[in-house]
């Protein structure tokens, strides 16, 4: 069972070094020794606390310059689009990288510039084509120009099918 003065010792190794004092006589010698063994272990702790230390430093120099590199990896906001359409006399209107769905259609509603126009495809960082058939309009939307191209034709399955507009998003 540990002693008072060892429990002093692992508990508050400083303040037990600082209270020790070098006393004469064979049987204090042999407590010197002890106390130095001691004082060795104090001084492996203090040199343990200053690695721990050291550790936690780096730690945050390496925490303050990931940081900015993790920054970049933010997703940025959406952006917005839309195609709008005035199915009658054809006229097209378009918007991209809109702040707001609202006014990516507005936008291409007013580039229509018909009272009759109607918003036909609208997308979120994306893209939008409109195909047009024989008889009819085929909208749709897609990750890339591309997959919303296709898709547009596909709807229209006819072979007078052609792309007449698109927009996408940055």
């Amino acid at each position: 069972m540990p002693q008072a003065a060892d429990l002093t010792l692992r508990l508050n190794p400083a303040a037990a070094v600082q209270g020790t004092r070098r006393q004469s006589g064979s049987a204090e010698n042999a407590g010197d020794r002890r106390r130095r063994a001691l004082g060795n272990g104090v001084m492996m702790a203090e040199s343990g606390m200053r690695a721990a230390l050291l550790h936690l430093a780096l730690a945050a120099a390496f925490a303050c310059v990931a940081q900015p590199a993790l920054a970049k990896v933010v997703v940025k906001k959406g952006v917005y689009g839309a195609i709008a359409l005035q199915r009658e006399t054809g006229q097209l209107g378009y918007a991209y990288n809109s702040v707001t769905s609202r006014a990516a259609k507005i936008e291409a509603l007013n580039q229509c510039a018909h009272p009759r126009c109607e918003v036909v495809a609208a997308f979120s960082n994306a893209c939008g084509a409109l195909a047009r058939g024989p008889k009819k309009y085929f909208p749709a939307t897609g990750a890339t120009r591309q997959e919303a191209e296709t898709k547009a034709l596909r709807l229209c399955a006819a072979r007078e099918c052609e792309v007449i507009a698109w927009a996408c998003t940055k």
